[in-house]
């Protein structure tokens, strides 16, 4: 029985990518890169922005500080809101907080831009705790991000066998199943997101659904 769950935020309760890409788009543009393709820059979704402006694009270290800058320029203001949430997620996070669960987000997106996409949906107060990266890049891994959730979520005193019943991760990406196992919680990963293929299963996801219903079904036990 999980009673303290965190979830990824993008591509695990909403699906965030036309704000994401196209606000790559823009920042690449910036440094004279055209992109055409916005289903090329899908892998920028999940991973902090500097490690995929580095993976991806090859950028430099100055040259990543201007790309994030040009990305917020336009995410800020435009792409923070193209966003859609998953259906069903509402309700279910309202049925998890009935059941006594705590929740929490647990996102390398910085807090600023986490709290107000969830004011927009609606779904903040379902949240006891809500830790993201901070907007001078600290704090980016989804490790440390799972860290300080733990440690503002959990009571002192938890075996790593209770730990590991009784929490649980919830995202789309391998960096969530790999936050999950860092700290010794179970790891559930969701199909509908953005993971290529095979990445959840490669990662070693304890559980790998595929819809908000068997989501639902596998949090409550």
């Amino acid at each position: 029985m999980y009673n303290y769950i965190l979830f990824d935020l993008d591509g695990t309760l909403t699906d965030p990518k036309l704000g994401i890409t196209s606000s790559v788009q823009y920042a690449l543009r910036a440094l004279g890169i055209e992109e055409p393709s916005l289903d090329k820059l899908e892998p920028f979704i999940g991973p902090p922005l500097a490690d995929s402006f580095r993976e991806f694009y090859g950028l430099d270290e100055e040259r990543i500080v201007t790309a994030i800058a040009k990305y917020r320029e336009r995410f800020n203001n435009q792409g923070i809101y193209e966003n859609e949430i998953y259906p069903g997620i509402a309700e279910m996070l309202a049925a998890l907080k009935a059941n006594g669960k705590k929740l929490s987000i647990a996102s390398s997106k910085p807090t600023e831009f986490v709290e107000r996409i969830l004011d927009y949906f609606a779904i903040k107060t379902y949240f006891d705790v809500i830790i993201g990266s901070n907007m001078d890049g600290t704090r980016s891994k989804k490790e440390e991000v799972v860290e300080e959730a733990l440690r503002q979520m959990l009571p002192g005193g938890m075996t790593p066998a209770e730990k590991k019943a009784a929490v649980a991760m919830v995202g789309d990406r391998r960096f969530d199943i790999e936050g999950a196992k860092e700290h010794g919680i179970t790891s559930v990963g969701v199909s509908f997101g953005y993971a290529p293929e095979g990445e959840l299963e490669q990662a070693g996801a304890d559980f790998i659904v595929d819809t908000v219903d068997a989501l639902s079904e596998v949090l409550n036990g």
